[in-house]
């Protein structure tokens, strides 16, 4: 019954406003085959890589492309082809020295042995990306990763999409493909900091496959998606009576998550809404780290604030409250609450120097006492960096973490916060 009223709730909401919606801008990060292409600098569409400036925002809710885009195409003399004068690539690369405070942590045993106060974090991250204008109305937007906190040895294909814009002149526009549901609010890839939003990682809202609708109208803007609700890693050999069947399932259930993100701007203050109804699987096993048999109910909502304090301020908050009904298979009469978000403001001094500020913070609420994973939901943590810009696309980085929660030393099982957080981090972060 409670379920029914919050989907009736949540789409009635969204109904009342379906008619004013507005162009979700696509979370396009440092992209230097854009200059390439067009013949620009970085900061075109950046005020400090990765972070966007208004142009980059339009330049992203355009479809990834200036008007001009067709000139930047081969001449092949055919109307009907489109490709870019040169292959359309970008590397992002990014290597890191860190100190810090933490162990690693074995949930049935306790401390493994495993620590370091000095960490040489090089190659941190290798990826490679790509995107161009297909058509008047069709593009794609891609990139893989070729390594990642020291895993080396396969590509993972994260942000992976087609767009098309005005689909039949209804001024409505769609997405297909591996898409992180956050970039509803604010996208990751173009955070300043090296800290996370962790929230969004928490409540399973990052990468997933599905589909996107938007439409614009004035200042109103409106998103609504549906996604599998089970990541981008999941794949089944299709179970046949035939033989050598080449095809796959990306879901194991007929079921879809759906969300959607209603927004506009309060006087100076961009304000939005989000809202995510679907399931998950349960968590079972010893303190609920194994996935589990059953479908749950999940049920999010969000509040998202940002803004700016003159050219070079920006500051942003994100709010998420979050259900889980039966939830863990030790008691699923048991439905679980917990809440989440962040805070940041990134200050652009000049061309060479860009300080940021970010809060995160998680309550495990329900969680607590539970015996399971999920206790570490809890956050309190404060994050300040610099950056120094040796070139529009090279910057060196420096990061202090401050963790403000006390451990938890007991156990077993060995859950919630059993190591402090606190970090200092320097590096280099470029794209070319």
């Amino acid at each position: 019954m409670r379920r029914t009223t919050l989907l009736h709730a949540t789409f009635t909401t969204l109904a009342l406003v379906i008619g004013a919606a507005c162009l979700w801008p696509d979370p396009a990060q440092a992209m230097p085959a854009f200059a390439r292409q067009y013949q620009v600098s970085c900061n075109t569409c950046h005020s400090a890589f990765p972070r966007l400036n208004d142009f980059g925002e339009w330049f992203a809710g355009n479809n990834m492309r200036m008007p001009q885009w067709r000139e930047t195409m081969m001449d092949t003399g055919d109307d009907m082809l489109a490709l870019p004068k040169t292959l359309p690539l970008a590397v992002r690369a990014q290597a890191f020295v860190q100190g810090r405070e933490g162990e690693a942590i074995d949930y049935e045993t306790g401390p493994t042995g495993d620590g370091s106060s000095f960490d040489i974090q090089a190659p941190y991250l290798i990826k490679l990306l790509s995107s161009a204008p297909l058509s008047d109305n069709i593009s794609y937007y891609f990139y893989a990763i070729f390594a990642e906190k020291g895993e080396n040895g396969e590509v993972i294909v994260e942000d992976a999409w087609f767009s098309y814009a005005d689909i039949a002149g209804s001024g409505i526009n769609g997405m297909l493909g591996q898409f992180q549901v956050s970039d509803l609010m604010f996208p990751r890839e173009v955070r300043l900091t090296f800290q996370d939003f962790y929230a969004y990682r928490a409540a399973g809202i990052t990468y997933d496959r599905g589909m996107i609708f938007d439409r614009g109208l004035g200042p109103v803007e409106l998103a609504l998606g549906l996604t599998n609700g089970n990541g981008v890693s999941s794949n089944i050999n299709i179970n046949s009576p035939g033989f050598r069947r080449p095809d796959r399932m990306f879901d194991n259930d007929s079921s879809k998550n759906v969300f959607g993100r209603l927004g506009g701007a309060i006087g100076p203050v961009n304000v939005g809404l989000f809202g995510l109804v679907g399931e998950q699987r349960s968590a079972a096993g010893f303190a609920g780290a194994d996935r589990g048999s059953r479908d749950t109910d999940k049920t999010i909502y969000g509040l998202d604030l940002s803004g700016s304090l003159g050219p070079r301020t920006h500051w942003f908050t994100q709010l998420l409250w979050n259900q889980w009904d039966e939830f863990l298979d030790a008691d699923p009469s048991i439905d679980y609450e917990w809440f989440g978000g962040f805070a940041g403001v990134d200050f652009i001094i000049n061309d060479r120097w860009a300080l940021s500020a970010l809060y995160n913070y998680a309550d495990a609420s329900d969680f607590d006492n539970t015996g399971t994973i999920f206790e570490g939901i809890d956050i309190n943590s404060l994050t300040f960096g610099a950056a120094y810009f040796f070139m529009r696309n090279v910057k060196g980085v420096m990061e202090i973490n401050v963790d403000f929660l006390s451990e938890d030393n007991f156990g077993p099982p060995f859950v919630g916060h059993q190591t402090k957080e606190h970090y200092i981090l320097v590096g280099f972060d470029a794209a070319y």
